[in-house]
């Protein structure tokens, strides 16, 4: 299982399943992440978190643990 927290700058991943409870799988899910949407990893902060990412036209933040949550191909 690879999650979006391991792909690297400059891919496009496809997600394949949201992992998580309730109220935090929720708020990915608002965010526009969604199952079978493309994600495009623009650029990650020095340390790594967080991550930033372009979902259906517009740009996006995502810290580390909610990225680990997010399943990819």
């Amino acid at each position: 299982m690879k999650t979006l927290r391991e792909a690297k700058v400059g891919e496009t991943v496809k997600v394949i399943k949201l992992h998580g409870e309730g109220a935090v799988k929720r708020r990915i899910m608002d965010m526009g992440i969604t199952k079978g949407i493309e994600v495009y990893i623009r650029k990650a902060a020095p340390l790594g978190d967080p991550v930033e990412v372009t979902v259906r036209g517009y740009e996006l933040s995502l810290r580390k643990a909610d990225a680990e949550m997010i399943e990819i191909e």
